[in-house]
């Protein structure tokens, strides 16, 4: 499988990257993006990554993201 393009929202812990190393993980503060707006942050990513994580649960209902992976993790704790 090739690697994927994947940003991390500022929510999700930045260690979760170490954990998936076949891949090319950014997070939102890395790529300085941690001021935007959430239509203007899912631009940004759309144009660069191929997977969007978060926590945030009402971004898939005010946003579209066609052609992009988009992924809402629910905590278990």
């Amino acid at each position: 499988m090739p690697a994927l393009k994947v940003l991390l929202d500022e929510c999700i812990d930045k260690r979760f990257a170490r954990e998936t190393p076949q891949h090319i993980v950014k997070t939102v503060p890395e790529m300085g993006w941690a001021a935007l707006k959430d239509g203007e942050l899912l631009a940004k990513a759309q144009r660069e990554f191929e997977v969007f994580i978060t926590l945030d649960r009402n971004l898939s209902f005010q946003q579209t993201l066609p052609g992009m992976i988009s992924s809402t993790l629910t905590p278990l704790i």
